[in-house]
């Protein structure tokens, strides 16, 4: 048997059966089954062909990377990536240099 405590007696008191089956949950009713989401059928991708129809650089770049110069790797397309380089050096010097004043700012006395 199910017990519940009453609120006005303060007493454990014999709940009825229905407290088993609340409102939602109603024995042998079949489920609903969803609606299909996606009807066509799945293409694999040698079927379709391809949809890229630019040149393949792969190679050109891997000559250029795996080239033993002394430059390095993050380094070795040219202006753009020394311009890349240099900006996200300066940032984090920046930041940490701003993050430094501002403990330091946080960390005096207040004045009373």
């Amino acid at each position: 048997m199910y017990y519940k405590l009453n609120g006005v007696t303060q007493r454990l008191t014999g709940a009825p059966a229905t407290a088993y089956r609340p409102q939602g949950l109603r024995p042998g009713v079949p489920p609903v089954s969803p609606p299909i989401t996606f009807a066509t059928p799945t293409k694999l991708a040698s079927e379709t062909g391809s949809q890229y129809l630019g040149a393949n650089r792969v190679p050109d770049l891997q000559k250029v990377f795996q080239m033993s110069d002394g430059i390095p790797v993050h380094l070795k397309r040219g202006v753009i990536d020394k311009l890349l380089y240099r900006t996200t050096m300066g940032l984090t010097v920046g930041g940490t240099l701003y993050c430094l004043v501002a403990l330091y700012i946080a960390a005096q006395p207040g004045n009373k």
